[in-house]
This record gives C-alpha cells, structure tokens and sequence, in this order.
C-alpha cells in the first residue's frame, strides 16, 4: 500500500512521516527498524543518561519515550481500524518522561522493550488489509488514517534518532 497523503494526517505530523523515505509501510517497518535498533547498539554508555541542557531529557528517557508514544500511536491505529469513532485525547509527552524513572534500567533490556512494541506495532499493521489502513478516527483534535499512524510510528523513532545524533553526541 502507497504511503498515506497529506490529507489522512494533520500537519504537524508530517515532520515524522516525511522522514520514512520507503513508499510500503511492510518494508518501512523491516528497514527503519533495522536502522533504529543498530544505532541504539551503538550509543555509548557513558552518554545514556546524558541531558544536552536543563530539562532537556537523558537519551534514556527519549528511548523511553518513543516507546511510550508508539504504544499510543498504535492503540489509535487499532481503534480507528476496527471503526472506534470515539475521539481520543492526546497525551503529554512531558509528563510521561518525568515519571518513567529509566535511570535505574538497563539500557539492554530498554532495547529490547523497543524491539518488543516495534515487533507488535509491525505484526499488527500487516494484519490489516488495504480497507483498515484506510479508516481513519480522531486523536488529539486531528482526523488521521490508520496507515498515517503507521508512518507516523517509524518516523517518530527516525525523528529522535536524529535529535539524539544531533544534540547527544
């Protein structure tokens, strides 16, 4: 199935989506995922509980936190695939790090939480055929379709992996 269009997503989540560069959500979960999981191998320890300035979050606490949000972003994409009209409420990211308390965890076994939901949000879009990708429900104020939030999911961890590069290391 192509990738979604401009208009199955709000705007502000075209950041994420513009970053899956593969046009199959199937081969975007098998490559970016690939790509994730062999940069987070190679962070550097010394630097997992680094913040690059104050209130800015520790690496640990972002990896925490694409975790969380895929788990968010794939339970709206089961909803609006099995028809949920209800609207759902967005969530504040901020709030969620604060409380994670990640310091404490192994960075091995943070990895392979990741692996764990990245392997769940895969197995459960290439359950969906073209019909339930195409569905669509409301989160946080915005009309999205199912096969947005699949892109949304890959590109969410692209966006941090990129920051992380950036402002980390």
């Amino acid at each position: 199935m192509a990738r979604p269009s401009p208009q199955e997503y709000g705007e502000y989540y075209h950041r994420y989506i513009s970053l899956v560069p593969e046009n199959d959500i199937a081969s975007a979960f098998t490559s970016q995922t690939a790509v994730v999981l062999e940069f987070l191998d190679h962070l550097p320890e010394k630097k997992l509980n680094y913040a690059y300035a104050p209130g800015k979050w520790t690496i640990k606490q972002v990896l925490q936190h694409i975790i969380d949000a895929e788990r968010i972003f794939a339970y709206r994409a089961l909803r609006f695939a099995r028809l949920d009209e209800t609207p759902l409420p967005g969530f504040e990211e901020n709030d969620y790090a604060e409380v994670a308390n990640v310091e404490h965890r192994k960075w091995t076994d943070m990895i392979e939480e990741f692996q764990m939901v990245r392997s769940a949000s895969e197995h459960l879009f290439l359950s969906l055929d073209e019909d339930e990708l195409l569905r669509s429900g409301t989160a946080s104020n915005t009309r999205m379709s199912v096969r947005s939030l699949g892109y949304v999911i890959i590109g969410h961890s692209l966006h941090h992996m990129r920051i992380v590069k950036e402002r980390y290391l």
